[in-house]
């Protein structure tokens, strides 16, 4: 038995995938731990301070246990921006306004230079070491993914790369459950995903009215796994090796 697993253990992965999550609410934050646990999947989560269901944001106190536990499990972590930060528009100088959804200066429109934007992706950085144990990823996902190719070029140079996802890895977990139910972003992601694909999901989000990860996350993984695919960190992603090794 213990040859069996380790033979399986070591069956080289051929057609990766790289599921990611971005913070939310933490709503369904216990259940997806779960799932990753139970079908022994290792993720990348990218962090902000966000607004939360119960406690005092995602990267507070209240939440410290849960991304402890999943530094311990060998997940990968990555900048989101601490305050979720909007990049709005390009402003001469080098310069962009930006806007905050979370924080003390949530909703302000602000103008930031290069050294504002990169210090604001390191606090995220900061306090996912702090956290979780592990050193995080010199990744960060700008939220919403917006990003302009001089914002892009300024956190490479205070290094950090961006990483956004594949159409078919949009899982769907934002947009209205009347319109796109549970059912119909299973089986569409089900159909498109192909080997190589970033996948992005959420750990909770407010506007939805059924949850997606309930329902979808674990027959999901499931499904994909049963087409032959499998699992990595971004720290394996082809595209980022020179950032992260």
């Amino acid at each position: 038995m213990a040859w069996s697993l380790m033979a399986q253990a070591a069956v080289p992965c051929n057609k990766p995938l790289y599921l990611t999550f971005d913070t939310g609410h933490m709503g369904v934050a216990p259940l997806v731990a779960e799932v990753l646990n139970r079908q022994q999947v290792k993720v990348t989560f990218f962090a902000a301070h966000e607004p939360t269901q119960e406690g005092d944001g995602t990267l507070g106190e209240h939440w410290a246990a849960w991304w402890r536990a999943r530094g311990a499990e060998g997940h990968a972590f990555a900048s989101h921006t601490y305050d979720h930060v909007y990049w709005r528009a390009d402003q001469p100088q080098g310069r962009w306004l930006m806007r905050a959804s979370a924080g003390p200066k949530k909703g302000l429109v602000e103008s930031w230079d290069a050294a504002q934007y990169c210090q604001e992706l390191q606090r995220a950085n900061t306090r996912l070491q702090q956290l979780t144990g592990q050193k995080p990823l010199p990744l960060f996902r700008a939220p919403g993914g917006k990003t302009s190719p001089s914002l892009l070029a300024a956190a490479k140079q205070c290094g950090f790369a961006h990483v956004g996802w594949a159409d078919a890895g949009f899982l769907g977990d934002e947009l209205p459950s009347d319109k796109y139910p549970n059912a119909l972003l299973l089986k569409r992601a089900l159909k498109s995903i192909r080997s190589g694909d970033i996948l992005m999901a959420h750990l909770g989000i407010w506007s939805r009215q059924d949850p997606w990860a309930p329902t979808v996350l674990e027959p999901l993984v499931e499904g994909l796994k049963a087409k032959g695919f499998c699992f990595a960190t971004l720290r394996d992603h082809p595209q980022y090796n020179a950032w992260t090794h």
